[in-house]
């Protein structure tokens, strides 16, 4: 019960609704805006592709890096990552504040086998590419991270800051 208690906090804390939907790229692809769903988050919130101001190529590597590892927004800018998998495992971006990141990177070490499908992430298997279309509504230095077991760990890690 502790453990599910800690779970469940947990998961409210980082505001993943959907912390066990399925979550590859296919339906990453396949998700639809709707205005009326989106949630303001401490790093911004779901962005209309529509409004797209900036797209921004990342890759990710079995070398666990990011490509570029560093990106500067405007605030209230839309933003399209266009994340693409060079390597031959399973890469995800997870867009946060460095407190959630971790947060969230932690939970992933408990329950390595929590799938979720949310706005600040996509899941990209190799060779193939995902996208998150995000608005930063506040300034800041914020952070992505690739939260598949020992990615993180061993430094796969970005860094947004929104001016």
């Amino acid at each position: 019960m502790k453990k599910l208690n800690a779970l469940t906090s947990a998961v409210l804390a980082l505001g993943m609704s959907a912390a066990f939907a399925h979550g590859d790229e296919e339906h990453a692809a396949a998700r639809k805006f709707d205005a009326s769903k989106v949630e303001a988050t401490d790093f911004g919130q779901e962005g209309n592709p529509k409004k797209v101001t900036k797209t921004i190529k990342v890759d990710m590597s079995d070398a666990m890096r990011f490509t570029p590892s560093d990106v500067t927004v405007k605030r209230g800018e839309t933003v399209k990552f266009v994340v693409h998998n060079d390597g031959k495992v399973l890469h995800e971006m997870v867009l946060g504040t460095k407190e959630a990141i971790k947060e969230h990177a932690e939970l992933m070490k408990e329950f390595p086998e929590m799938e979720h499908a949310d706005a600040n992430m996509a899941h990209v298997k190799p060779g193939k590419a995902g996208e998150i279309v995000w608005q930063f509504t506040k300034p800041g230095e914020f952070q992505f991270a690739c939260l598949q077991p020992g990615h993180f760990e061993a430094g796969m890690v970005g860094k947004v800051v929104v001016k």
